[in-house]
Protein backbone atom coordinates (compact mmCIF):
# COMPACT_ATOMS: atom_id res chain seq x y z
CA UNK A 1 0.00 0.00 0.00
CA UNK A 2 1.24 3.23 -0.92
CA UNK A 3 1.36 6.16 1.64
CA UNK A 4 -1.52 8.60 2.10
CA UNK A 5 -0.38 12.09 0.84
CA UNK A 6 -2.84 15.23 1.85
CA UNK A 7 -2.79 18.02 -0.72
CA UNK A 8 -3.14 21.06 0.73
CA UNK A 9 -5.09 23.62 -0.90
CA UNK A 10 -5.85 26.83 0.74
CA UNK A 11 -7.89 29.04 -1.77
CA UNK A 12 -9.50 32.35 -1.46
CA UNK A 13 -12.06 34.38 -4.74
CA UNK A 14 -9.96 32.34 -7.71
CA UNK A 15 -12.27 29.76 -9.38
CA UNK A 16 -10.36 29.77 -12.63
CA UNK A 17 -7.10 29.57 -11.45
CA UNK A 18 -8.25 26.45 -8.28
CA UNK A 19 -10.14 24.61 -11.28
CA UNK A 20 -6.41 24.37 -12.67
CA UNK A 21 -4.92 23.58 -9.44
CA UNK A 22 -7.31 20.55 -8.43
CA UNK A 23 -6.92 18.66 -12.02
CA UNK A 24 -3.39 19.03 -11.69
CA UNK A 25 -3.90 17.12 -8.15
CA UNK A 26 -6.19 14.46 -9.38
CA UNK A 27 -4.25 13.46 -12.38
CA UNK A 28 -1.43 12.52 -10.24
CA UNK A 29 0.30 9.83 -11.64
CA UNK A 30 0.02 8.43 -7.47
CA UNK A 31 -3.00 8.16 -6.77
CA UNK A 32 -3.15 7.31 -2.99
CA UNK A 33 -3.62 11.12 -2.29
CA UNK A 34 -6.66 13.35 -0.36
CA UNK A 35 -7.33 17.46 -1.44
CA UNK A 36 -7.69 19.26 1.52
CA UNK A 37 -9.63 22.82 0.08
CA UNK A 38 -9.82 25.14 2.58
CA UNK A 39 -12.12 28.20 1.57
CA UNK A 40 -11.66 31.30 3.12
CA UNK A 41 -14.97 32.76 2.84
CA UNK A 42 -14.66 33.67 -0.73
CA UNK A 43 -17.19 36.04 -2.22
CA UNK A 44 -18.47 33.11 -4.32
CA UNK A 45 -18.63 29.75 -2.31
CA UNK A 46 -16.44 27.50 -4.34
CA UNK A 47 -18.56 24.35 -3.77
CA UNK A 48 -20.23 23.76 -6.31
CA UNK A 49 -16.96 24.13 -8.41
CA UNK A 50 -15.45 21.02 -6.31
CA UNK A 51 -18.15 18.84 -6.54
CA UNK A 52 -17.83 19.22 -10.31
CA UNK A 53 -15.15 16.97 -9.87
CA UNK A 54 -17.49 14.64 -8.54
CA UNK A 55 -14.22 12.44 -6.44
CA UNK A 56 -14.45 11.55 -3.02
CA UNK A 57 -10.09 12.12 -2.56
CA UNK A 58 -11.41 16.02 -2.02
CA UNK A 59 -12.61 17.42 1.50
CA UNK A 60 -14.23 20.78 1.22
CA UNK A 61 -14.26 23.15 4.18
CA UNK A 62 -15.44 27.06 4.20
CA UNK A 63 -14.98 29.24 6.60
CA UNK A 64 -17.86 31.27 8.16
CA UNK A 65 -15.65 34.31 8.04
CA UNK A 66 -12.28 35.39 6.77
CA UNK A 67 -9.39 34.07 9.28
CA UNK A 68 -6.27 35.80 6.99
CA UNK A 69 -4.35 33.98 4.96
CA UNK A 70 -2.03 32.21 7.19
CA UNK A 71 -4.73 31.24 9.23
CA UNK A 72 -6.54 29.68 7.00
CA UNK A 73 -3.26 27.72 5.25
CA UNK A 74 -2.48 26.10 8.53
CA UNK A 75 -5.86 25.45 9.56
CA UNK A 76 -5.82 23.42 5.98
CA UNK A 77 -2.51 21.63 7.35
CA UNK A 78 -4.38 20.67 10.39
CA UNK A 79 -6.94 19.00 8.23
CA UNK A 80 -4.14 16.33 7.13
CA UNK A 81 -4.43 12.92 8.17
CA UNK A 82 -1.82 11.68 5.33
CA UNK A 83 1.75 10.69 6.35
CA UNK A 84 3.14 13.23 3.91
CA UNK A 85 1.71 16.89 3.45
CA UNK A 86 2.26 18.56 0.17
CA UNK A 87 1.12 22.30 -0.11
CA UNK A 88 -0.73 23.05 -3.76
CA UNK A 89 -1.84 26.64 -3.58
CA UNK A 90 -4.80 27.46 -5.83
CA UNK A 91 -3.06 29.71 -8.11
CA UNK A 92 -0.29 27.04 -8.98
CA UNK A 93 -0.02 23.96 -10.49
CA UNK A 94 2.05 20.58 -10.55
CA UNK A 95 2.62 18.24 -13.29
CA UNK A 96 1.86 14.75 -13.23
CA UNK A 97 4.29 12.54 -11.71
CA UNK A 98 5.54 15.01 -8.99
CA UNK A 99 4.13 13.24 -5.84
CA UNK A 100 4.98 9.49 -7.77
CA UNK A 101 8.97 11.20 -7.90
CA UNK A 102 9.39 12.42 -4.59
CA UNK A 103 7.48 10.15 -2.20
CA UNK A 104 9.60 7.01 -2.62
CA UNK A 105 12.63 8.90 -1.00
CA UNK A 106 10.84 9.78 2.27
CA UNK A 107 9.77 6.44 2.02
CA UNK A 108 13.16 4.77 1.71
CA UNK A 109 14.87 7.20 4.12
CA UNK A 110 12.90 8.36 7.90
CA UNK A 111 15.43 10.16 8.74
CA UNK A 112 14.20 13.07 5.52
CA UNK A 113 12.19 15.41 7.09
CA UNK A 114 10.90 16.20 3.56
CA UNK A 115 11.82 15.86 -0.71
CA UNK A 116 11.79 18.78 -2.93
CA UNK A 117 11.79 19.71 -6.40
CA UNK A 118 12.77 22.79 -9.17
CA UNK A 119 10.11 24.53 -10.11
CA UNK A 120 9.04 26.78 -13.35
CA UNK A 121 7.56 30.18 -13.54
CA UNK A 122 4.10 30.62 -15.53
CA UNK A 123 2.59 33.35 -16.40
CA UNK A 124 -1.47 34.91 -15.48
CA UNK A 125 -2.48 32.33 -18.82
CA UNK A 126 -0.92 29.59 -17.88
CA UNK A 127 2.26 29.68 -20.06
CA UNK A 128 5.79 28.80 -19.20
CA UNK A 129 7.76 32.10 -18.55
CA UNK A 130 11.07 30.72 -19.86
CA UNK A 131 13.51 33.65 -18.58
CA UNK A 132 11.79 33.92 -14.98
CA UNK A 133 12.37 30.25 -14.58
CA UNK A 134 15.80 30.25 -15.27
CA UNK A 135 16.12 33.05 -12.96
CA UNK A 136 14.25 31.68 -9.92
CA UNK A 137 16.33 28.55 -10.81
CA UNK A 138 19.58 30.21 -10.64
CA UNK A 139 19.06 32.95 -7.66
CA UNK A 140 17.89 30.02 -5.18
CA UNK A 141 21.01 28.30 -6.11
CA UNK A 142 19.34 25.45 -7.56
CA UNK A 143 20.28 25.81 -11.08
CA UNK A 144 23.76 23.45 -10.23
CA UNK A 145 22.38 21.76 -7.06
CA UNK A 146 23.08 18.05 -7.66
CA UNK A 147 20.19 15.63 -6.91
CA UNK A 148 20.49 13.36 -3.12
CA UNK A 149 20.16 13.83 0.15
CA UNK A 150 21.75 16.91 2.26
CA UNK A 151 21.55 16.34 5.78
CA UNK A 152 21.48 18.90 7.76
CA UNK A 153 19.63 21.14 5.44
CA UNK A 154 19.05 24.44 7.11
CA UNK A 155 21.93 26.11 5.12
CA UNK A 156 20.21 24.87 1.89
CA UNK A 157 16.82 26.01 3.34
CA UNK A 158 17.59 29.21 4.99
CA UNK A 159 20.13 31.16 3.65
CA UNK A 160 19.93 29.31 -0.34
CA UNK A 161 16.18 29.53 -0.22
CA UNK A 162 16.39 26.86 -2.22
CA UNK A 163 13.41 24.55 -0.33
CA UNK A 164 10.00 25.50 -1.74
CA UNK A 165 7.90 24.23 0.63
CA UNK A 166 4.84 26.47 -0.59
CA UNK A 167 5.03 25.02 -4.27
CA UNK A 168 7.41 22.15 -4.64
CA UNK A 169 7.89 19.87 -1.86
CA UNK A 170 6.78 17.04 0.00
CA UNK A 171 6.68 16.92 3.93
CA UNK A 172 6.67 14.28 6.61
CA UNK A 173 3.50 15.54 8.59
CA UNK A 174 4.65 15.01 12.83
CA UNK A 175 7.87 16.17 11.80
CA UNK A 176 6.09 19.47 12.24
CA UNK A 177 3.41 20.90 15.33
CA UNK A 178 1.09 22.20 13.19
CA UNK A 179 -1.54 23.29 15.71
CA UNK A 180 1.31 25.36 17.27
CA UNK A 181 1.96 27.29 14.39
CA UNK A 182 2.84 30.49 15.49
CA UNK A 183 0.51 33.69 13.71
CA UNK A 184 3.16 35.85 13.74
CA UNK A 185 4.85 34.44 10.51
CA UNK A 186 2.06 36.09 8.08
CA UNK A 187 2.94 35.77 4.28
CA UNK A 188 6.48 33.99 5.60
CA UNK A 189 4.76 30.63 6.82
CA UNK A 190 7.07 28.79 3.64
CA UNK A 191 10.14 30.36 4.93
CA UNK A 192 9.13 29.29 8.78
CA UNK A 193 8.07 25.66 7.32
CA UNK A 194 11.88 25.56 5.80
CA UNK A 195 13.24 26.06 9.45
CA UNK A 196 11.00 24.00 11.45
CA UNK A 197 11.92 21.25 9.35
CA UNK A 198 15.44 21.69 9.09
CA UNK A 199 16.31 23.02 12.70
CA UNK A 200 16.10 19.36 14.19
CA UNK A 201 18.79 17.91 11.70
CA UNK A 202 16.65 15.90 9.34
CA UNK A 203 17.76 15.81 6.34
CA UNK A 204 16.56 16.73 2.40
CA UNK A 205 16.15 14.89 -0.76
CA UNK A 206 16.77 17.29 -4.05
CA UNK A 207 15.01 15.82 -7.06
CA UNK A 208 17.26 18.41 -10.10
CA UNK A 209 13.27 18.48 -12.10
CA UNK A 210 10.93 21.59 -12.94
CA UNK A 211 8.24 19.26 -11.01
CA UNK A 212 5.78 22.09 -9.90
CA UNK A 213 4.52 25.19 -11.86
CA UNK A 214 4.52 28.85 -10.38
CA UNK A 215 1.80 31.20 -11.15
CA UNK A 216 3.13 34.28 -11.11
CA UNK A 217 -0.06 37.32 -11.52
CA UNK A 218 -1.06 40.77 -9.95
CA UNK A 219 -2.42 38.87 -6.84
CA UNK A 220 1.04 37.25 -6.32
CA UNK A 221 2.11 37.70 -2.31
CA UNK A 222 5.45 38.31 -3.89
CA UNK A 223 4.53 41.04 -6.34
CA UNK A 224 2.65 42.92 -4.03
CA UNK A 225 5.09 42.97 -1.80
CA UNK A 226 8.04 43.96 -3.90
CA UNK A 227 5.33 47.06 -5.39
CA UNK A 228 4.21 50.20 -4.39
CA UNK A 229 1.33 48.32 -1.79
CA UNK A 230 2.53 49.79 1.24
CA UNK A 231 0.10 47.03 3.60
CA UNK A 232 1.62 44.24 1.18
CA UNK A 233 5.22 45.37 2.01
CA UNK A 234 4.50 45.71 5.82
CA UNK A 235 2.65 42.78 5.96
CA UNK A 236 5.14 40.58 4.73
CA UNK A 237 8.37 42.21 6.20
CA UNK A 238 6.63 41.66 9.62
CA UNK A 239 6.58 38.40 9.05
CA UNK A 240 10.05 38.03 7.72
CA UNK A 241 11.35 39.70 10.41
CA UNK A 242 9.38 37.72 13.34
CA UNK A 243 11.42 34.75 11.21
CA UNK A 244 14.67 35.75 11.04
CA UNK A 245 14.66 36.93 15.15
CA UNK A 246 13.52 33.49 15.79
CA UNK A 247 16.30 32.36 13.98
CA UNK A 248 18.94 34.52 15.57
CA UNK A 249 18.13 33.09 18.63
CA UNK A 250 18.43 29.45 18.17
CA UNK A 251 21.37 28.03 18.87
CA UNK A 252 21.12 25.06 16.78
CA UNK A 253 21.78 27.84 13.75
CA UNK A 254 24.38 29.77 15.61
CA UNK A 255 27.12 29.06 12.54
CA UNK A 256 24.97 31.28 10.46
CA UNK A 257 23.97 33.65 12.91
CA UNK A 258 25.64 36.81 11.05
CA UNK A 259 23.85 36.09 8.17
CA UNK A 260 20.85 36.38 9.52
CA UNK A 261 21.56 39.52 11.33
CA UNK A 262 22.20 40.78 8.15
CA UNK A 263 18.67 39.61 6.96
CA UNK A 264 17.15 41.04 9.88
CA UNK A 265 18.98 44.81 8.96
CA UNK A 266 17.39 44.63 5.31
CA UNK A 267 14.34 43.60 6.22
CA UNK A 268 13.93 46.54 9.07
CA UNK A 269 14.57 48.70 6.43
CA UNK A 270 12.38 47.55 3.95
CA UNK A 271 9.43 47.40 6.77
CA UNK A 272 10.26 51.24 7.78
CA UNK A 273 9.82 52.13 3.89
CA UNK A 274 6.61 50.10 3.77
CA UNK A 275 5.64 52.37 7.27
CA UNK A 276 6.89 55.27 5.47
CA UNK A 277 4.73 55.37 2.48
CA UNK A 278 2.09 54.53 4.85
CA UNK A 279 2.40 57.89 6.37
CA UNK A 280 3.63 56.34 9.57
CA UNK A 281 6.84 58.01 10.22
CA UNK A 282 7.52 57.68 13.37
CA UNK A 283 7.41 53.54 13.64
CA UNK A 284 9.65 53.78 10.36
CA UNK A 285 12.30 55.82 12.11
CA UNK A 286 12.64 53.62 14.94
CA UNK A 287 13.35 50.47 12.13
CA UNK A 288 15.76 52.72 10.55
CA UNK A 289 17.47 52.87 13.62
CA UNK A 290 17.28 49.41 14.34
CA UNK A 291 19.09 48.69 11.12
CA UNK A 292 21.74 51.32 11.35
CA UNK A 293 22.16 49.67 14.61
CA UNK A 294 22.71 46.08 13.24
CA UNK A 295 24.84 47.29 10.00
CA UNK A 296 25.16 50.40 8.35
CA UNK A 297 23.66 50.54 4.59
CA UNK A 298 23.39 53.94 2.51
CA UNK A 299 19.91 52.52 1.95
CA UNK A 300 18.82 53.11 5.26
CA UNK A 301 20.49 56.50 5.81
CA UNK A 302 18.84 57.73 2.94
CA UNK A 303 15.32 56.46 3.92
CA UNK A 304 16.56 58.00 7.66
CA UNK A 305 16.76 61.13 6.47
CA UNK A 306 13.71 61.56 3.91
CA UNK A 307 11.56 59.74 7.40
CA UNK A 308 12.15 63.80 8.30
CA UNK A 309 10.62 65.49 5.61
CA UNK A 310 6.74 66.34 5.44
CA UNK A 311 4.82 63.27 5.00
CA UNK A 312 3.95 64.48 1.68
CA UNK A 313 7.10 63.92 0.42
CA UNK A 314 8.56 60.97 2.68
CA UNK A 315 4.96 58.87 1.29
CA UNK A 316 6.55 58.80 -2.45
CA UNK A 317 9.97 57.33 -0.91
Amino acid sequence: MLPLVSVITPTYNRPEYLTEALKSALNQTYKNIEIIVSDNCSPENPLTLVESFNDERIRFSRNEKNLGMIANTIKTFCLAKGKYVACLLDDDMWEPDFLEKLVPHLEANPNLALAFSDHSVMRADGSIDHVATKHYSQFYQRANLKEGIYQPFYHLALVDKAVSPAMAAVIRRDVIDWDSFPQGVEGSWDMFISYLASREGLGAYYYPEKLTRYREHDQTDTKQSGSRNAPSKIRKARGDLFCYEQFINDERLKDVRPYFQECRAHVSTTLGVGLMRDAKLSEARDYFWNALLEKFSLRTLAALIISFAPTSLATRF
